[in-house]
């Protein structure tokens, strides 16, 4: 494959882009060489600058269930751009959409739209401190909640792709009232709790950690935070960003029947259109202000595009059988990866919560614990990445990042996938 103009492109937005990315994790930091660039989404395919078409298993980073330019968004979309595309006022469609999550979502009596996953938790986290009363907070190791300054404590993702858990810029004042817990362990969070769980405001958690790759919760680990938050009068925070409308139509609460005092939400709300949103207890939420002295806005929340794309995206997958049918195909699919790994004598293991998945180089059985993540093998990861690259498959450019199957996704795209995996375990043998 040519990747003459992607490196072309690299090459002038290093110019007046800060790495040439306007992004850490697309800089190909954690798999070597340059990012590629992308023109156009087809379905389950991306197409770069060079017209090399990929099976697409990023989706924009979990927002795309329904594939790229889906018919339906597309037509919502073309629509609504005749009718405006913003009022920065209030519209029909926004109460629309806000009755829409509070059906489907379990634990949302009140949401509020922002215009990020990243504004979704820090506001979530100011309301639960104005709530309480209390200034700590409480993450969990390898959960990535945003670039919010308290946050960034031992997060995933692109922090840990470029080997910064921590970042610069940030006073000590802020990450001094974070405490971070090994995610999955019971016995560490009874234990936090009963020394610091009345100075608590909330703990915050990813319930299927999705930024060190992806990390199902253990039996009984969620039930634990609602027992101690419930005990302490914490507010339990669940950032289902990437993990709302992609694990299950409900959520991760919906799945294991844990209520959340708040939720946060991303941009698959707005079918890949950027948006966010932060709900929970009406007790809460009605903190906020206008009705409450919590203060939160923002000039752009409930943009017409994304919200009449977010409603079109909510109908699809509220039809009957959707979830079922992906997971279905996303099974077989990881089912054939650790046959070719197997076969080629390569150890992997996979994880998957509804269309969410994790790929591990690792002797392990099952990965469910941080330490577990940062101990695969990245050397065997790179080798797989480039020559799944090479034979059009594009995954997540970073070990540490969960992958998306898309309801476009067919038999045929699963195979091909298959079929590049068989050269790419391969070629990971022969390291």
């Amino acid at each position: 494959m040519s990747n003459e103009k992607s490196s072309e492109l690299f090459e002038r937005a290093q110019q007046h882009i800060p790495g040439g990315v306007n992004s850490p994790v697309r800089a190909f930091k954690g798999v070597g060489g340059n990012p590629l660039f992308f023109k156009a989404g087809e379905g389950p395919f991306l197409i770069d600058a060079d017209n090399n078409r990929y099976v697409d298993y990023v989706g924009a980073w979990g927002p795309l269930i329904l594939g790229h330019c889906q018919q339906d968004v597309v037509k919502a979309l073309q629509h609504q751009l005749h009718q405006g595309i913003g009022f920065g006022a209030s519209t029909e469609a926004e109460v629309k959409i806000a009755d829409k999550i509070c059906e489907i979502m379990p634990a949302i009596e009140k949401v509020r739209l922002v215009t990020s996953g990243t504004e979704a938790t820090m506001s979530a986290i100011r309301l639960a401190r104005g709530y309480t009363g209390r200034d700590k907070i409480a993450k969990f190791e390898g959960c990535y909640h945003g670039h919010v300054d308290g946050l960034l404590v031992k997060a995933g993702s692109g922090a840990l792709t470029l080997g910064e858990p921590d970042s610069s810029g940030i006073p000590k004042a802020y990450t001094d009232l974070t405490h971070v817990l090994p995610f999955n362990d019971i016995g560490a969070v009874e234990s936090f709790f009963a020394e610091h769980g009345d100075e608590l405001a909330c703990i915050i958690v990813e319930p299927v950690a999705g930024n060190m790759n992806c990390v199902p919760p253990v039996p009984g680990f969620l039930e634990a935070l609602r027992e101690q938050c419930t005990k302490h009068g914490a507010v339990l925070i669940f950032d289902e960003v990437m993990t709302g409308f992609r694990t299950a139509l409900g959520g991760v609460q919906s799945i294991f029947n844990i209520t959340p005092d708040l939720t946060t939400l991303g941009k698959v709300i707005g079918g890949g259109l950027p948006v966010g949103a932060f709900g929970g207890k009406a007790e809460i939420m009605d903190r906020i202000a206008p009705t409450g002295p919590v203060y939160q806005a923002g000039t752009l929340a409930g943009n017409p595009l994304a919200v009449a794309a977010g409603l079109t995206m909510l109908d699809k997958v509220s039809e009957p059988g959707f979830y079922n049918n992906l997971e279905t195909r996303l099974a077989a699919m990881l089912a054939g990866l650790e046959e070719r790994a197997a076969a080629a004598g390569v150890p992997f293991t996979t994880n998957q919560q509804g269309a969410m998945f994790g790929c591990f180089f690792t002797k392990e059985e099952k990965v469910t614990k941080f330490e577990q993540v940062m101990a695969c093998d990245a050397e065997a990861f790179q080798v797989y990445f480039h020559t799944m690259l090479d034979n059009g498959v594009y995954l997540a450019p970073s070990a540490y990042e969960a992958g998306f199957i898309s309801s476009a996704h067919s038999d045929n795209e699963i195979q091909l996938t298959l079929d590049a995996a068989e050269k790419a375990f391969a070629a990971v043998a022969n390291m």
